[in-house]
């Protein structure tokens, strides 16, 4: 069993910063990929970044030189830091990693961006 638990989220004016944290524990030796997802009100879940097992690092356009994914392996701990921060980056975040075809979600964290 993997475990997933974010932190970090709430409510930010635009332009504001944000970083997010996602604890992993369990069975986690063999992560392909780790990754931020997210889900805005009325919409699908989509892509945020994904960080892969060799380093490579992918972006969604939206967020791409906003948005800065990185993986701490001393402590098992993704992030994700998020810079000039808009109403429309408002959703629900998701942690995500995939360990030999199984995909593994945390609870999710509320990002809130208003004035």
């Amino acid at each position: 069993q993997v475990q997933l638990v974010e932190s970090g989220g709430g409510l930010v004016q635009p332009g504001g910063s944000l970083k997010l944290s996602c604890a992993i524990s369990g069975d986690i030796d063999s992560i392909d990929v780790m990754g931020w997802y997210r889900q805005g009100p009325g919409k699908q879940r989509e892509l945020v970044a994904d960080i892969f097992s060799g380093g490579t690092i992918v972006y969604a356009d939206a967020v791409k030189g906003r948005f800065t994914a990185s993986r701490d392996n001393a402590d098992n701990t993704v992030y994700l830091q998020m810079n000039s921060l808009k109403p429309e980056d408002t959703a629900v975040y998701y942690c995500n990693v995939l360990i030999l075809s199984s995909s593994y979600w945390g609870q999710g964290t509320q990002v809130t961006v208003s004035p």
